[in-house]
């Protein structure tokens, strides 16, 4: 947890339901599919206790949010990894059209071959909203002595929030695997973040 000024601060970032574009790994929103709005109505009693909680802006985690019961405020820093002109295709079109351009996204952090946003820059956006909220940074979204906060957020996000607060490789990225309706806690104090690894928020939920 973070001190500061007397304050602690808890952060758990929880990854939403499945829908078909992540079945598919297809560069899309769209909301959770019936079975993960089911499983994260089930999954809401195990929520940890939290005094203020966000969603992402896409439909996929402003759905898991609304069935997990979370009256969540929209914050637009959370969102996705924005992939530019690659949105609407599955990964494998795009590896089938441009196979130079993935290998580059994949191999270099700081590129972009979509025209989007390149890894160092999700990082970069995830870190400042990471570190607001330990330094009790003013915001629309209120500062860190808020407590417990808790995120609905895309695996993408989970993922750089850990590279950043972790000091991760920026490659690192690529080896992480965040699981639907887990939750990831971060805590820390003196500028050092600690982790929880990611669990499922109840029994049988995956």
């Amino acid at each position: 947890m973070v001190r500061m000024g007397g304050w602690v601060v808890r952060i758990t970032l929880v990854a939403p339901a499945v829908n078909a574009a992540l079945r598919q790994v297809r560069f899309d929103d769209a909301p959770p599919d019936a079975a993960g709005v089911r499983r994260a109505r089930a999954a809401a009693a195990a929520l940890p206790r939290h005094d203020m909680a966000f969603t992402a802006p896409s439909e996929r985690c402003r759905g898991t949010a609304a069935a997990l019961g979370l009256d969540a405020a929209v914050a637009p820093e959370l969102g996705d990894l924005d992939v530019g002109r690659w949105r609407g295709r599955s990964l494998d079109e795009v590896g089938q059209r441009a196979p130079e351009e993935v290998a580059a996204w994949l191999s270099d952090p700081a590129a972009a071959p979509h025209g989007g946003e390149s890894l160092l820059a999700l990082v970069e956006r995830i870190g400042v909203w990471l570190e607001a909220r330990k330094e009790g940074s003013a915001s629309p979204y209120g500062p860190a002595r808020e407590g417990r906060l808790l995120a609905v957020v895309e695996p993408a996000v989970v993922r750089a929030a850990l590279v950043h607060a972790l000091g991760l490789p920026a490659p690192a990225f690529w080896r992480l695997d965040v699981a639907p309706l887990t939750a990831t806690e971060l805590s820390g104090r003196a500028g050092r973040w600690n982790l929880r690894c990611g669990h499922p928020l109840a029994e049988g939920v995956s």
